[in-house]
């Protein structure tokens, strides 16, 4: 296999990456102008090298390093799918992927990006193709799934080793089947995103159910139906 990603390894060894607590987005120091960084999460931050623009590389904060051989091995299961990036190689402090185009749904609802229905089936397909590998489809919310020539792309596969159901994606799918068509081309502004985000997080403190969650969501939001 040709390496070409090698050619990123020296701009790489630059960057320390640090989480933060109440799961947050972790902290990025170093690197250099030949990097661009283009996701950041909670446990990893992913870069992009003009060296190697192909692909992706996922390095982890530095307490999080035990997740790089767990995620590696989750790719090597899933395999060959259109709905998953490649898994290329592990190394102490990172992934390499492959480089996947589009906007996140995060960042179309920034945007005012159509969001079409394919999208919705198509994650619905890829949680059952990785339940019949064996694996448990879990943490897939807005900013895990990119818009790629109209269809789904997930990116983030590193807790389809855990037990249980979170819903995230089934309240995501209910917020669009329900929802979805009060905001579809809207450009809805960043901070508004950012709290719901953070209500969403901590919503079953504040919140009996779901469907009341919701509610203080749209009016807030002062979304009203036509």
């Amino acid at each position: 296999m040709d390496n070409k990603w090698e050619a990123a390894l020296p701009s790489l060894s630059q960057v320390t990456v640090f989480s933060n607590l109440n799961n947050e987005p972790v902290r990025i120091h170093g690197g250099d102008d030949s990097l661009r960084c283009i996701g950041v999460g909670t446990d990893a931050a992913v870069f992009q090298s003009i060296y190697a623009p192909e692909y992706a590389f996922k390095l982890y904060a530095e307490d999080k390093g035990s997740k790089i051989n767990i995620e590696e091995k989750v790719y090597n299961t899933i395999g060959n799918s259109p709905f998953f990036s490649t898994c290329y190689a592990a190394y102490d402090k990172f992934l390499v992927l492959s480089y996947e185009d589009g906007p996140t749904l995060f960042d179309c609802l920034l945007q005012g990006i159509h969001i079409p229905e394919q999208v919705v089936q198509d994650v619905e397909d890829a949680r059952q193709y990785v339940r019949d590998q064996g694996l448990n489809p879990r943490d897939i919310h807005l900013k895990n799934i990119l818009l790629q020539n109209g269809r789904a792309k997930i990116i983030d596969v590193s807790e389809y080793v855990l037990p249980g159901n979170d819903f995230r994606w089934e309240h995501l799918k209910k917020a669009y089947e329900e929802h979805y068509h009060l905001i579809d081309g809207r450009a809805i502004p960043f901070w508004l995103l950012e709290t719901i985000r953070k209500w969403y997080n901590s919503w079953n403190k504040h919140f009996t159910s779901y469907e009341e969650f919701m509610k203080i969501v749209l009016k807030f939001t002062s979304f009203k139906r036509d």
